[in-house]
């Protein structure tokens, strides 16, 4: 269970990991031991996965953001095993989801440009069987985007 305390640390962590644990436990009116135990006991329960730095896609020269909806009509556990095994070594899939509707999957995908997105749509469709329909949509700009989940009270 999560106190008032614990909350404003996760939200004051998701704004930046790298400050001290001076600053963090005095934002939460801590001092330094009882605020390491509390963020310990945090990343031990699950609530922090891991601490990163967020780049710049754009400073990276990956300019175009892809959403690719796929169909299937193969639904057996190899099948998925597969296909999921094959989606996790391609670098360009940022996040991958199996769907409810029209769909099965939803991939993020960030690449340079148009033509990196052919080889990836290639090594994606000459890699696995049984795609039925890929549907490609492309970001024109970016309107929000944060990694900051909403704690709740």
């Amino acid at each position: 269970m999560l106190d008032k305390k614990d909350r404003k640390l996760l939200c004051i962590l998701q704004q930046d990991c790298t400050q001290s644990l001076q600053v963090l436990a005095e934002a939460i009116n801590l001092t330094s031991t009882p605020c390491w135990k509390r963020l310990k006991r945090l990343e031990d329960e699950g609530y922090i996965r891991s601490r990163v730095a967020l780049l710049d896609n754009e400073k990276l020269g990956l300019g175009l953001k892809a959403f690719v909806l796929i169909k299937t009509q193969q639904h057996s556990s190899e099948w998925y095993l597969t296909f999921v095994k094959l989606t996790a070594q391609i670098p360009e899939v940022l996040a991958f989801y199996r769907m409810t509707g029209e769909y099965d999957y939803l991939m993020q995908v960030e690449v340079a440009d148009m033509k990196s997105y052919d080889r990836f749509y290639k090594r994606l469709v000459n890699g696995i069987s049984g795609l039925v329909d890929i549907t490609s949509n492309f970001a024109m700009e970016k309107i929000k985007y944060t990694t900051a989940l909403p704690v709740p009270e």
